[in-house]
């Protein structure tokens, strides 16, 4: 049986990577490296730094990442992308040109005889009211329209210098804190839920540290994923075993 791979937050085409073509090539060497053990990649948002599908056109860059997709979905592997905060705008383009999955929220799935909840991780938890305001707003069909109606030319230049300038002044990640986590709170809270179904692994992305805890009163672990801009983390799931690894 081949492995299952996740990973999350490489931001490609971010402002605020020096050499965003090294990064690039980076990201597609190791996806190609999976060409023949993979049997399903799970891309857990912000993949793209950011990204906005018009009807007629395509955003420039990412031709790499965009092959390297296409080549193992041709050779047989499955790709599943939630979208993230900074890829919410991934529609169909994608998914009828290369023929991966999108899906907008979380995803449970079963791999072998395991039980697995995937999400991006920025909807977990009590949110911000201006950061909840906004992602409203951000998946809004009309909001969605209006801003299609604005050229590129100043949207795009717009999308990343805010990431940049957030990325710049948000507050920095605190330490995993294993029993005051949004993310242990979560899986605790959805397994005492779903009892009959319980989740063996709660894999997330969004906070870009690399963690991997067993977490005794779910009966799972969690796992965050880290990122691919100084981590370059991944999470591979082989013969019924799950790892946190790290490519260099």
């Amino acid at each position: 049986m081949k492995d299952t791979y996740f990973l999350s937050d490489l931001h490609l085409g971010a402002s605020y990577i020096t050499d965003r073509r090294k990064h690039e090539r980076k990201v597609v060497e190791f996806l190609r490296s999976l060409k023949h053990t993979a049997s399903q990649v799970f891309l857990l948002g912000d993949v793209l730094d950011y990204w906005y599908e018009y009807r007629t056109v395509v955003p420039r860059g990412h031709i790499r990442f965009f092959g390297v997709l296409s080549e193992l979905v041709d050779a047989g592997v499955r790709i599943t992308w939630l979208t993230g905060n900074h890829d919410i705008w991934l529609f169909d383009y994608l998914r009828d040109e290369i023929g991966i999955e999108v899906i907008d929220g979380d995803y449970v799935t079963a791999i072998g005889e395991q039980r697995f909840y995937l999400a991006h991780g920025d909807a977990v938890g009590k949110l911000p009211t201006g950061f909840r305001i906004i992602r409203s707003v951000f998946r809004n069909r009309f909001c969605q329209m209006l801003f299609s109606a604005i050229h590129p030319r100043w949207t795009v230049p717009f999308a990343h210098k805010w990431s940049s300038h957030s990325r710049a002044t948000g507050e920095p990640e605190q330490p995993f804190d294993p029993s005051d986590d949004i993310f242990v709170k979560f899986a605790v809270e959805y397994n005492e839920v779903n009892c009959t179904e319980k989740v063996d692994y709660f894999i997330f992305g969004h906070r870009h540290i690399a963690v991997d805890q067993y977490v005794k009163n779910a009966s799972a672990r969690v796992l965050v994923l880290g990122d691919w801009i100084s981590l370059f983390s991944y999470a591979r799931y082989s013969n019924g075993t799950l790892t946190l690894q790290f490519y260099k």
